[in-house]
């Protein structure tokens, strides 16, 4: 039993083998074009509460790590 293919991500079309998981190289190069220039990056939010937060004090020589 085959698996249904899921649809070009960029345009919705169906994959072909050369260039799976896109439609065509074009589609490719649309992903790629957007993953270099940032458009897939994901926001970070500040938080204030981070800025108020004491830094912990340096371990001792041989002292155990927590997690």
């Amino acid at each position: 039993m085959m698996a249904a293919q899921k649809p070009c991500p960029i345009c919705g079309k169906p994959p072909t083998a050369a260039s799976r998981p896109f439609c065509s190289e074009r589609c490719r190069d649309v992903d790629l074009n957007r993953w270099l220039s940032g458009s897939y990056a994901i926001p970070a939010a500040d938080t204030e509460a981070d800025d108020d937060e004491e830094p912990l004090p340096p371990l001792a020589p041989g002292a155990p790590r927590s997690s």
